[in-house]
């Protein structure tokens, strides 16, 4: 058992390592494309809002699939599909084509950003879920440290299109492995109280709904939607503003983004996860409080990078990104611990509807629509106002975060 709980958590890791290389690709090659294209700011943001609605219509059905069905194969379609999708961007040339891909990665991503937590929490107990899921996201600052740097890097030597075939082949080699060598848990497994494998139906449409009435996880996703469209406007739109505000290089903008991501988000997805874990176990609120606070700390480093002199937004931009990662571990551990083994996947399928259609879904076409018609600064200040609203909901689910082994 520990032996498949390793070898899934690796393979899983890798693959959402590989997801993330390719979702940031875009952003750090964007005005390479931009300037091919001859779009407006708003048409390249809509690029990123075409991936995350196609992921979130999608996220319902897969939760349903992963709630029913064994996931081993379910992972690996979505796997493989994303990773094809992200190869034909190789011959695309022009902008609705572009655009269909990029959509098309989201229901494969779909696929995967469902069953993966799923198939973790499985495999540990809640307990040790904060620090599995710790290291399973460190992947996500790698990951886009990596895509900004291979987007810039490579789109500014070879063309912005080679980074986008570099960046898919490892997909479909770690989806292979997972396919080869990865074990199915059996569902519900880690809890302290054995759970069917599979529901009725009629237990399994109660437990949905019941997700509604659930404020722990109510609040908990909404604080995540608020940040999520803090994040995926700053993600996506970050390296163009360090290129005009900055007066950086595409390439040079790509690996300092790169390089303050990946550090800021190795050290603050361990720090935050070793820290919630401390402080579990003296207070079963930790979990919210860490990532309320993570992002109250944000806010005037985030305020300085888009306002202040162009001489401080390197630095309060790393100083920001550490607080910012310091939630990613605690805030999904949050999210998995706060409902039943018997409806986790659906209730990760709704998370991510709910955080993409409230957050990074629409946030890069409307800060891009802002900074068409006044500027980029005024389109990033945006995102402190959903900072703030997920700091209070944060707050606020703190009081009905469970006790440990006492799941909804």
């Amino acid at each position: 058992m520990a032996r498949a709980a390793l070898i899934a958590l690796v393979l899983l890791t890798g693959l959402n390592l590989l997801n993330y290389i390719d979702r940031y690709i875009l952003p750090g090659a964007q005005p390479l494309i931009q300037a091919e294209f001859k779009v407006s700011d708003e048409r390249m943001g809509a690029l990123t809002t075409a991936l995350f609605v196609t992921y979130m219509l999608t996220a319902p059905f897969t939760g349903w699939l992963g709630d029913r069905f064994r996931r081993k194969p379910l992972i690996v379609a979505g796997a493989v599909l994303w990773s094809l999708a992200t190869l034909v961007t190789y011959w695309v040339h022009d902008y609705w084509s572009l655009y269909f891909r990029h959509a098309l990665v989201g229901v494969g991503e779909a696929s995967f950003g469902i069953f993966a937590p799923a198939v973790i929490s499985d495999f540990y107990p809640a307990r040790e879920r904060n620090r599995i899921l710790s290291i399973f996201y460190l992947a996500i600052p790698v990951g886009a440290a990596l895509g900004y740097l291979v987007g810039g890097q490579l789109g500014e030597r070879f063309g912005w299109r080679m980074p986008f075939f570099v960046g898919a082949i490892p997909g479909l080699v770690i989806a292979g492995l997972y396919g080869l060598m990865a074990t199915e848990p059996v569902r519900g497994g880690s809890e302290a109280q054995e759970v069917k494998a599979r529901p009725v139906a009629g237990e399994l449409f109660t437990n949905f709904l019941g997700l509604f009435r659930n404020p722990g996880y109510l609040c908990a996703t909404l604080g995540m939607a608020m940040l999520v469209f803090t994040m995926g406007g700053i993600s996506t739109w970050m390296p163009t503003f360090l290129n005009r505000f900055a007066g950086m290089g595409v390439g040079k903008a790509g690996t300092i983004l790169g390089a303050i991501t990946v550090v800021d988000g190795l050290a603050g997805t361990a720090i935050g996860g070793w820290v919630a874990q401390r402080w579990l176990r003296r207070d079963h609120r930790a979990l919210y409080l860490l990532s309320a606070w993570s992002v109250i700390l944000t806010l005037p480093l985030a305020g300085l990078v888009f306002f202040g002199p162009a001489k401080w937004s390197i630095p309060a931009l790393f100083a920001a990104e550490f607080f910012l990662f310091l939630n990613t571990g605690p805030l999904n551990a949050a999210i998995c611990n706060s409902v039943s083994a018997a409806v986790r996947s659906s209730a990760i399928a709704l998370e991510l509807f709910l955080i993409h259609m409230l957050g990074d879904t629409f946030s890069p076409t409307i800060i891009g629509r802002i900074a068409d018609v006044s500027s980029l600064r005024m389109g990033l200040g945006l995102t402190l106002v959903t900072l703030i609203l997920s700091g209070v909901l944060l707050f606020a689910g703190a009081r009905f975060a469970p006790r440990l082994g006492q799941e909804i």
